[in-house]
């Protein structure tokens, strides 16, 4: 058996190592890319409000099948999980003034501080969140 050359022997060791960090940059960065992607995707589904209903009855079914309920249980518990989504939405609104007061505060102060262009975007990007703030509050 023939011996390699020394220099031999460290390139493949330097390759295999090159090698192997190469796979591992490829692989987080795939992970990473497959988490922002999968991290979107329910991100979307709470702004449409998808998740949210989808929560409440996976909770609900999760307690179902945790504690064993039988049907007339299952339906006491979903009334009175659906009163307390409304107690929340009344609470929610009844307390909502209050916030808008300190959100509209901040905007008029942060406002001071900007260029006329700057205010437009900041306009903008405000009516985009009022929006979606919105139509979070009617589902």
């Amino acid at each position: 058996m023939t011996a390699l050359p020394r220099g031999s022997t460290r390139l493949k060791i330097l390759l295999v190592l090159l090698g192997v960090f190469l796979l591992g940059g490829v692989t987080g960065a795939s992970l990473a890319s497959l988490y922002r992607l999968r991290d979107g995707r329910e991100r979307q589904e709470h702004r449409n409000g998808g998740g949210r209903g989808n929560r409440e009855d996976k909770i609900f079914e999760s307690m179902r099948r945790d504690l064993s309920l039988t049907e007339q249980q299952a339906t006491e518990i979903r009334a009175i999980l659906e009163q307390t989504r409304n107690d929340y939405r009344a609470l929610r609104a009844e307390v909502r003034p209050r916030y808008d007061s300190v959100r509209q505060n901040a905007r008029t102060r942060i406002r001071a501080l900007l260029t006329p262009d700057q205010q437009k975007l900041f306009d903008a990007k405000a009516a985009e969140r009022d929006a979606r703030r919105d139509n979070d509050d009617e589902k």
